[in-house]
């Protein structure tokens, strides 16, 4: 399988990430943005993770093997073993990320200064987003009308085309309280402006046959990302093959309804389904925003209750896909959502290697998981965020905040990378 990259001049001004498949050794396609590569190894994604523990009693040593950490970091420099594990160890440390994230709501950042040049020499990644081609203020305008229009059917939106079902019944709305003004004829144009840039990276997506993810963002602006995504599947995942992944964050009460009428309507339409399944990146400000407006909060009440969705959800689209032309790319750090799946597709019958089915960590996050995963057979990428360091640092120390549980002292990955550079160590001296 390739690296699922684009050419620098079909993504000049996107941030977005790369993913580098762990089953070929330098299989990319081609280098992507208009910005130098970053060499952060640690990059944290889901926010609502307990810490991973070693695999349970009942796993299938078959699937998931972390009993041999010789085996699974076979193809890992010392070097590399070395940086990763004492990445692993800072990010752990409470006050240290707290700091961080002090500095970051300061006036420090504000202005450029010697404390601002030494973090961004520091800290370093990106992730993709759609409000890197279509404005914020554009998507929360959109957002509020699709809102609306939920509220009462009848409210006419001229510029709305067929799409797959954005809300369920369960979907929060407060963030729409009065009724919006319509769209000017100039957001009307900027908003088309925004699905041409997408069709035209799906295009080149479509010539180079690799699949573009969108990624999900606050739910204050994530209904016109789900719109604008779902028009563009609607268009370019054709013939069985899914070019355009929607993305669902399991950590929202709504998730599973909302995936359920969204691959329900495209199977009604004969439209290949692309869904990458992700925990969530915004718990905090989340639960900040309905507080403040007195609703209740759209985030699981659990984190067991967050575990539960993203499996169930996990499991719908595994039978999906033994069943269908649908697909699926599997994105946790979590060892158990990763042993459960596994264990699921194959027991559904599910080849590996299937193009339709793929996990997916941060380069340099849950490494065990990775290799465990692709050593079963297993199709695994490891996404690298390249673009401008200025607007990397909020989204790395976010992720850092709200992955302490991850990168607790009982982190799998700190215990096995332990274990390996204490087995090299010793096979260097005696």
């Amino acid at each position: 399988m390739a690296t699922k990259v684009l050419p620098p001049k079909q993504l000049q001004n996107l941030r977005f990430f790369i993913t580098r498949s762990l089953n070929t050794s330098s299989s990319s396609k081609a280098a992507a943005a208009a910005a130098s590569p970053l060499n952060l190894a640690e990059k944290p994604e889901p926010p609502i993770q307990e810490p991973p523990t070693i695999i349970q009693e009942h796993a299938k040593p078959s699937i998931l093997d972390f009993n041999d950490h010789q085996k699974l970091f076979s193809n890992l420099p010392t070097t590399k073993l070395l940086h990763a594990s004492s990445i692993l160890h800072l990010v752990s440390i409470g006050p240290l990320v707290d700091f961080g994230m002090w500095v970051m709501n300061s006036r420090i950042m504000e202005t450029d200064n010697i404390v601002r040049d030494v973090v961004l020499k520091t800290v370093s990644s990106v992730v993709a987003k759609v409000t890197a081609i279509c404005p914020l203020s554009l998507l929360e305008r959109v957002s509020d009308l699709l809102r609306w229009q939920q509220r009462d059917p009848s409210f006419n939106l001229p510029w709305k085309q067929n799409s797959f079902p954005i809300f369920s019944d369960s979907s929060p709305l407060y963030h729409t309280l009065k009724k919006p003004e319509p769209l000017t004829p100039q957001e009307e144009n900027d908003l088309q402006l925004g699905q041409e840039r997408l069709w035209k990276l799906c295009e080149k997506c479509v010539q180079v046959n690799i699949p573009l993810t969108v990624d999900a963002e606050h739910i204050s602006v994530q209904p016109a990302i789900d719109y604008l995504t779902y028009l563009t599947a609607i268009k370019y995942n054709k013939n069985g093959n899914c070019i355009v992944y929607g993305t669902i964050q399991a950590y929202l009460k709504d998730a599973k309804e909302r995936l359920l009428l969204a691959t329900k309507a495209a199977d009604k339409m004969g439209v290949p389904m692309g869904i990458k399944l992700v925990r969530g990146a915004y718990m905090s400000s989340e639960r900040k925003i309905a507080s403040s407006l007195g609703y209740e909060s759209p985030i699981h009440n659990s984190i067991q209750e967050t575990h539960a969705c993203y499996n169930d959800c996990a499991s719908f689209m595994l039978e999906k896909i033994a069943n269908s032309s649908n697909a699926v790319i599997l994105a946790t750090h979590n060892v158990e959502s990763g042993r459960l799946a596994a264990t699921k597709a194959i027991d559904l019958g599910i080849e590996k290697r299937n193009q339709k089915l793929e996990f997916a960590q941060l380069y340099g996050m849950s490494d065990a998981l990775s290799f465990g995963l692709s050593n079963a057979g297993f199709l695994v990428s490891k996404y690298t965020p390249y673009g401008s360091i200025e607007m990397v640092i909020p989204y790395l120390l976010r992720r850092a905040e709200e992955n302490r549980g991850l990168l607790s002292a009982s982190s799998i990955d700190r215990e096995l990378t332990r274990k390996e550079l204490k087995r090299r160590l010793k096979a260097a001296i005696f």
